[in-house]
């Protein structure tokens, strides 16, 4: 057997990697680069006071979905997606209106910058009781707390992958009997429960947490079929501290305030425009 470079994937506490594996902040990290592709406009805007919502923004917000998260999005994922195509649109339109393209003209995602600074100039700064942070910590709780973490080995078998010849390298890994097979081996570490089952599926996560930590290798089924697996070590979950999480709590939350109030406050501005999509076209 012979060992291939250890693939880690250690769980930081720091907030902006735990923010990372949220599917909004995919959503709006998707969205901020949709704002920056100039070439999806419309050569000729004609009304200013109408948005109509080209088939390359539609086409670009699949490539950067799919790109990024390894799957085509949902009809919700892309009206997510052109929903924050369509702020940004507008937020350039007022950019414009109100002159804050001087100096900028061929610079788009500065002007719709300049805008939101406008908007949310005039927007009261979030605030919260203490009970009402204390239950959003607990509505979003997931985020914050460490969760259950597997060191594991793999053993892929680069050859012959049927289920026969699987459990004869199994037995053989276990001391019982000889086998030729040729493997590679890979090391995970620290690797959440979340994870395993988005990666290697239900069945497979539910084996592992059977499975006897320095024990026997064993066969486990997983979405891309059968794996040769040892558990090493399992790492409990960490609940999240309040009072020591707080300051970052309440910073978090005023984020997500002040993102909703901004979006509302867009939102608002959309109604003074006709906003034409793909779907009412056809």
């Amino acid at each position: 057997m012979t060992e291939s470079t250890p693939a880690s994937d250690p769980v930081s506490r720091s907030w902006p990697q735990r923010l990372l594996a949220e599917p909004l902040v995919h959503f709006l990290l998707l969205g901020a680069l949709l704002f920056a592709l100039d070439h999806v406009l419309l050569a000729q805007r004609g009304d200013p006071r109408r948005i109509e919502v080209p088939d390359t923004a539609y086409e670009e917000a699949q490539a950067l979905f799919s790109g990024n998260l390894k799957r085509e999005p949902t009809d919700r994922d892309l009206k997510v997606l052109i929903d924050r195509w369509v702020d940004n649109e507008v937020l350039y339109r007022e950019g414009l209106r109100l002159g804050l393209d001087k100096g900028d003209s061929a610079i788009r995602d500065r002007v719709i910058f300049k805008a939101l600074n406008v908007v949310q100039a005039d927007l009261p700064s979030p605030s919260i009781e203490e009970q009402s942070l204390r239950e959003w910590f607990e509505a979003n709780r997931e985020r914050y707390d460490t969760p259950a973490r597997y060191d594991f080995l793999e053993a892929v078998v680069t050859s012959d992958r049927s289920e026969p010849v699987l459990r004869a390298f199994v037995a053989s890994l276990n001391g019982k009997g000889t086998t030729t097979t040729d493997s590679s081996l890979n090391v995970f570490k620290d690797r959440p429960q979340r994870t395993i089952e988005q990666s290697y599926g239900a069945e497979f996560l539910k084996g592992l947490q059977a499975a006897v930590p320095q024990g026997a290798w064993v066969l486990l089924n997983s979405t891309a079929g059968l794996r040769v697996v040892q558990l090493q070590e399992v790492k409990p979950a960490i609940a999240a501290d309040f009072k020591a999480l707080r300051l970052e709590l309440l910073k978090d939350w005023q984020n997500e305030a002040l993102a909703k109030v901004t979006t509302d406050a867009v939102r608002d501005l959309a109604t003074h425009y006709t906003v034409v999509r793909r779907e009412d076209r056809k």
